[in-house]
């Protein structure tokens, strides 16, 4: 059987340390996209340049120059995404892709992701599973089987165009409340460990103090609606990652001063009703 076609987008900001690895990984891919934008955000690295070397031997790799016209935060990736998929409406595709510019993977990543998509009509999003490699050393994700790692979120087109694409939240979880939306609208979503993508820095972290960063997850946390209890149990769960048992500390305390603060949520009371029925049932499987 033909394989579904698909496209990639990806959002690329000053990645000259990286993008090239991401890109051997797609152009040595068994089934090869249809088209692969790459949205240069306001690089001012040697991005462009390297793109262009690629671009010129592999038709379907095209640089997009976007002069972003936003501070650097969790929606400028959004917006470097809508401006991707406006190259994209003259190529039929029934799938598309995000994908980071820090991550490499195998080559039969997308083949085999696009047989799960086929064995499973209801699947909406999937990827594989997100491996942050730093340091010589591997690092691992607590991630539950129905979280697909933002850095290669995989949609099949009618999932894509039922939640809308990406919303952009300036303080981050588009990836979560994108799969979250999915399933809210009946999709399955999956990651699928056989598939190992590294990730080569620590997500979310580049260019920021780490304690800023864990303190910031608990504040996004608050912002989308997680239920406090799914929280700590989250917190509890990452005691072992850098900064180690503090990290967790400063992300619960992220979390409490949202909740005393009560800024707007980013999301409807719906989506929060969702979210936390979703959460207690993962809780309560727990000890079921």
């Amino acid at each position: 059987m033909k394989p579904s076609p698909y496209v990639l987008i990806t959002p690329a900001r000053n990645e000259e340390l990286y993008i090239e690895q991401t890109i051997r990984s797609v152009i040595n891919q068994t089934v090869l996209p249809e088209k692969w934008i790459i949205v240069s955000d306001g690089s001012t690295d040697n991005t462009d340049e390297i793109v262009q070397q690629y671009q010129s031997g592999y038709s379907f790799i095209e640089l997009l120059r976007r002069q972003s016209r936003e501070e650097r935060n969790f929606a400028s990736k959004v917006y470097a995404v809508k401006d991707g998929i406006e190259k994209l409406k003259e190529v039929g595709f029934d799938f598309i892709g995000n994908l980071d510019a820090d991550v490499s993977f195998g080559p039969l990543y997308f083949e085999k992701l696009l047989e799960e998509f086929v064995r499973n009509p209801r699947l909406g999003i999937a990827g594989g599973e997100v491996v942050d490699v730093y340091q010589s050393r591997e690092y691992h994700h607590h991630a539950s089987k129905t979280s697909i790692g933002g850095a290669v979120q995989f949609f099949r087109l009618q999932c894509f165009e039922e939640i809308g694409g990406y919303v952009p939240l300036e303080y981050g979880q588009v990836d979560a409340v994108a799969e979250i939306t999915a399933r809210m609208k009946g999709w399955e979503t999956r990651h699928f460990p056989a598939l190992k993508v590294l990730h080569h820095r620590r997500i979310g972290t580049e260019g920021r103090n780490i304690w800023k960063v864990r303190f910031q997850e608990g504040v996004r946390e608050y912002r989308i609606g997680y239920h406090p209890v799914f929280h700590i149990a989250r917190a509890l769960q990452r005691l072992d990652q850098h900064p180690y048992v503090v990290g967790s500390v400063i992300r619960g305390c992220g979390y409490v001063w949202a909740h005393l603060r009560k800024p707007k949520r980013d999301v409807s009371e719906e989506f929060i009703k969702f979210v936390h029925k979703e959460q207690m049932q993962k809780l309560l499987s727990l000890f079921t």
